[in-house]
Parts: structure tokens; sequence; C-alpha cells
């Protein structure tokens, strides 16, 4: 062990650790002043205080502000959850399903396209990829609505003719930007496969489109999976971005209930608890997918005996080792001639 963690790096000595004590302990200490500072501010004791800065008086709840029960028991009444909280969640999770979804199909079909031996199929799905990475969101979602001015200014149809809903921007927005980063994460993981599983794929006999959908596309989404689970939860957090153009998402819907409510931290805090809750979900759907992938086509020996019978288990060793029939040896020449002179006296 020790050996181990010098290789990696020096162990501190005296003066060196006697300086990480000290940083820890101030670390500690602006920690605590800041959410000291946190809890004052919005308890409204910081400045407007006619009491000492450590009387307890100045450190009681204050009725007037973010930390009374008043603010929170607006989270206790079912019309808050039913009218703000329960809708605003169903349609950020019907953006992100829906993103994640076209996101993964878009991320997987350029990211092949990079791959592909054809120059005119590689070099514009590699140009796409760019471009799309290469801008932020907020525009992408921005100029998904403005597309009925343009087409208006651009190619003279009248502005009624379709419309943009802020659902179908935000979405577009989230495909197209995630899915450029998923094609490069479905082309480094592709690329990460060891070349001897293609080649084998090819000795077999197995074509180039056979190899990259049944040999190379599998394993690279299970090697990616943690790469392609957090690019999700982006996604996920990237949604509240349709507060721009008024979508009715979760961060929308707590901002209405905070400035009906006047409880600004409260309601933040429920927020990103909501979040947190979504993004842990979705991590922990991912180990759980990593694990199964892992233990797909793993093949169990089950151990036999000569006859072909079941070893019993209370005489095994607990190693599930196969053992095969041994067929007889082809007999040799000088054993057929000895046979033969035996049956011949």
């Amino acid at each position: 062990m020790s050996t181990q963690s010098t290789v990696l790096f020096d162990a501190p000595g005296p003066k060196a650790r006697a300086r990480n004590a000290v940083y820890t302990v101030v670390t500690l200490i602006l920690a605590a002043v800041g959410l000291a500072v946190l809890y004052l501010g919005f308890n409204q004791t910081l400045t407007d205080r006619a009491t000492p800065l450590f009387h307890p008086d100045t450190w009681a709840v204050n009725p007037d502000g973010q930390w009374a029960a008043d603010m929170w028991s607006p989270f206790l009444r079912a019309e808050t959850w039913t009218a703000y909280v329960i809708p605003g969640l169903q349609n950020t999770l019907t953006a992100a399903l829906t993103a994640s979804v076209l996101a993964l199909v878009f991320g997987l079909v350029f990211g092949i396209g990079r791959l592909s031996e054809h120059a005119w199929i590689r070099i514009p799905a590699g140009a796409v990829v760019e471009f799309f990475r290469g801008i932020p969101l907020l525009i992408l979602i921005f100029f998904t609505m403005a597309l009925p001015i343009v087409a208006w200014q651009v190619f003279d149809i009248p502005t009624g003719t379709f419309q943009v809903t802020a659902l179908a921007a935000v979405v577009t927005g989230l495909t197209l930007y995630n899915g450029s980063v998923l094609a490069e994460v479905f082309r480094a993981g592709i690329l990460a496969v060891p070349k001897g599983q293609s080649e084998a794929a090819q000795a077999i006999g197995m074509s180039r489109n056979q190899t990259m959908w049944v040999v190379l596309i599998p394993q690279a989404v299970t090697a990616m999976m943690p790469a392609i689970v957090a690019q999700l939860v982006v996604l996920l957090k990237d949604s509240a971005l349709g507060y721009i153009v008024a979508f009715p998402e979760l961060l929308r819907s707590f901002t209405l209930l905070a400035t009906r409510e006047s409880n600004v931290i409260p309601a933040a805090i429920v927020c990103a608890v909501i979040y947190i809750v979504i993004n842990l979900a979705l991590s922990r759907l991912a180990i759980w997918l990593e694990r199964r992938n892992s233990r797909r086509g793993r093949a169990t020996a089950k151990p036999v005996t000569t006859e072909g019978g079941p070893i019993d288990p209370a005489g095994s060793t607990g190693t599930a080792v196969e053992t095969k029939v041994q067929e007889p040896l082809p007999r040799t020449l000088a054993e057929d001639d000895g046979d033969t002179s035996a049956k011949k006296e």
C-alpha cells in the first residue's frame, strides 16, 4: 500500500502536514462564515438588527425572513402541488424524455456517420456535429422559436402558416445540442473497442454493418454508459432554459409560486431537491444498466461427471468446472498389427 501511494505522490513531510491542517481549518472557518452570512442575510437580521451580532435574538428565526415557518407552509397545501409543482414536473419530464430519445438517436446516427469510410457521409456528419456542438443551447431555442419569422422574411411565407410551440423549441434545442455531444461520446466509445473485435468479426464473414451493430456498438454503449447518463443529466437540467421562452417547466412553476408567496429561498430549495432526486434516480438507473450489461452473455459453467450427470454439490469443491468426457485415443498401426497377430495365434 505504501509503495503504491509513493508512486502516485510524495508523502508530505511535517511542514506540509502542518500547512494542510491550517488550510483545512481556514476552509472550514470560511465555509461556516459563508453559511452564517447566508442564514442571517435571508433571515433579514444581518443588516436590519437592533442587537449585537452574537446576541441570541440575532440568530433567532425572524418571522419576516425567508426561514420562517410561514414561508414553508405553502408546500403543505395540496393546491400548491396540483397547481404548480406537478404540472411543472410533468412538462420538464416530457421535454427531457422526448429530447433524450431523439438525442440518443441523433448521436448514434451522426457518431456512426463520422466513422464512415465514405467521405460524402463522414464530412457532412462531422460538420453537423461540430456546428451544433459549438452553438449555445439558448441560441438554438431562440432560433427555433423564430422560425416562423425567418420563413416570412426569407421565403415570404405568411407568419400564420405554422407556429412553433415552446415545447417544440425546447426539445429541438436540447436534441441538437446534446445529440451532437452524444455523437462524440458514441464515436469515442466505438474507437475504444479493441481492434481485435472487428478483425475477429470480419474473419468469420461478418460485413462492416454487421460488425458495427452486433459487435462494436453494444460494447461501446456499455463502456460509455456513465458518460451517456451524465450527458442525459445535463440535458434534464438544461430543460430549465425553457423558462426564457415561457415554457411552463418546473423552474418557471416555482418562480411563479415564489412570486405569489414571496418565499424565494424555500421555493428554490424545494426545486433543487426535486432536481437532485431525479438526477440521482438517473444515476442509479445507469448503475443498474451497467451491471445488467456486464452480466449479459456470461455463461455459467455446469459441472458434470464423466458419465454426463451432475456432480453432487456435497462432494464438489465449489468451483464450477466442466469435465468433458475423454474420447478413446485412436488406435495406432502397431496396435492394429499386434491385435491381428494375436488373432492368428
